[in-house]
């Protein structure tokens, strides 16, 4: 793969983008931990999901149903603005 290439899908320099998801990283975790989650809380939660999507069959499918939706109200209309801001900046 050539330098643009990899420029490309990264979306920039690797090595600005690598600083910028630690960053990113940080202050999320700064939050997260204000909250009071951890990160054993995160795999605790996904691995009971499992285990309950196992334990009730398909009454669980419910379960994840409602999961996506709740996760959705936050990830479409952030991905929406992201779109949008992206294709004002490209147009402008």
């Amino acid at each position: 793969m050539s330098n643009d290439t990899v420029t490309r899908f990264f979306g920039g320099s690797p090595v600005r983008i690598a600083i910028q998801l630690v960053v990113l990283s940080f202050f999320l975790g700064l939050v997260l931990n204000a909250l009071g989650v951890s990160p054993y809380d995160i795999v605790n939660g996904l691995r009971d999901l499992f285990r309950r999507i196992y334990d009730m069959g398909f009454g669980a499918i419910e379960t994840v149903v409602r999961y996506i939706l709740l996760g959705a109200v936050i990830v479409i209309p952030v991905w929406l603005v992201i779109r949008v801001a992206r294709a004002g900046r490209r147009s402008g």
